[in-house]
């Protein structure tokens, strides 16, 4: 719009004048402008004093002034909503808000980054990972591509005797980084009902649980494991692979683990026929070995063999393609040594199976001798 050359205190003077009987025309010629700008200024400024014409004007700037911050303000939350989206707090994430707001708004890179928190020097400098990171994050996604079902904290555990000073909160952000969370299964609905309880073991060789797991080779043909775990140490007994498994193998293969670990004082299975067999029972009433059958349909009351053949299947048989038995049988061994050696368990104080079977062994045989009655005696 064209701005008059005549001050808002001139055209009211011009206005006063015309109404005290000056003509229109001649006060016209006498200053330079149009007859009609007369009577647009007495439809603006008609009864008007020049101090209401001064306030008027200082009005119009307020008015502007708070129409532009009022535009800034809206421009400004518009660029949050489109950087931030929510609350944060990390430098890494207040860069990514920045430059989005550069890329969709019209906001300038200094004013993002006072909208932001972030000055402008750490938003044009990223840190860089120094080499020990990078050599801690290597070795994170090696780990993780290796144990697909491990999360960060058990990740953690296999470093800690590569890097005794990292801590867990340094592992979960660099596993975070890399985009390597583990997907959740989701879990089957079953209908409500009443669960009996497993009676917790006390120590090793105290409660054997067994059960069989199914897997086929890649020319079809079928697979059967037969899993042992000890329900105490959660350590893996044994894992034997064949095409078909009977009652009398079980029994044949029991008896194998017992000459390197003993027998147990109690068995825990489901009422499959391998362990309904007469073959089975007699063995188990022979040793003196309590046999402990769940209830039809209720696997969890036989839950650590469950969750045992759960990681099984995870780890190790939807890992491997299996083309002999021979080879399925020297890949679940290693398998089997690896869960008991190197895999920690959290429910063994984030140590390996057999180093806390072995710890308690040790703890259990040095109580026997000081508390020795024969001893105190002599």
């Amino acid at each position: 719009m064209r701005k008059s050359r005549f001050t808002t205190e001139q055209i009211i003077g011009l206005l006063k004048q015309v109404e005290a009987g000056m003509a229109v025309a001649e006060l016209a010629r006498q200053h330079g402008f149009s007859p009609a700008s007369i009577y647009q200024w007495r439809a603006k400024y008609g009864g008007m004093e020049a101090e209401d014409a001064k306030r008027l004007k200082e009005l119009e700037a307020e008015n502007n002034r708070l129409k532009q911050l009022l535009a800034e303000a809206h421009l400004d939350i518009e660029a949050l909503k489109v950087g931030f989206g929510g609350k944060t707090l990390a430098p890494q994430r207040k860069r990514e808000a920045v430059r989005h707001m550069l890329e969709h708004t019209a906001v300038s890179e200094r004013r993002g980054c006072r909208l932001a928190g972030l000055s402008r020097d750490a938003f044009r400098h990223p840190p860089a990972p120094s080499a020990a990171t990078q050599a801690l994050s290597a070795r994170i996604i090696e780990l993780a591509q290796a144990r697909r079902r491990f999360g960060y904290r058990r990740i953690h555990d296999l470093l800690r005797p590569e890097f005794p000073d990292v801590n867990h909160k340094r592992i979960y952000r660099l596993y975070r980084e890399a985009n390597l969370a583990v997907r959740r299964r989701r879990k089957a609905k079953r209908p409500v009902g009443e669960r009996q309880r497993l009676q917790i073991a006390a120590a090793p060789n105290e409660v054997w649980s067994m059960d069989f797991v199914s897997d086929a080779l890649a020319n079809g043909r079928r697979l059967k494991c037969l899993t042992e775990a000890d329900d105490f140490a959660h350590e893996c007994v044994d894992i034997a692979v064949d095409h078909g498994i009977s009652g009398t193998y079980v029994i044949r293969l029991l008896d194998q683990a017992a000459c390197f670990r003993g027998y147990p004082k109690a068995v825990r299975t489901d009422h499959g026929p391998e362990f309904t067999s007469r073959a089975f029972i007699a063995w188990a009433q022979r040793h003196g070995i309590k046999h402990l059958l769940i209830e039809p349909g209720r696997p969890m009351q036989n839950g650590y063999i469950e969750s045992f053949n759960g990681k099984f299947r995870d780890e190790c048989l939807n890992e491997h393609w299996f083309t002999s038995l021979a080879q399925a049988r020297e890949v679940i061994a290693e398998w089997r040594r690896d869960y008991n050696e190197v895999r920690p368990h959290s429910s063994c104080g984030r140590a390996p199976a057999a180093r806390f079977a072995a710890r308690h062994r040790a703890q259990q045989a040095n109580n026997a001798v000081t508390f020795n009655p024969g001893l105190c005696q002599e």
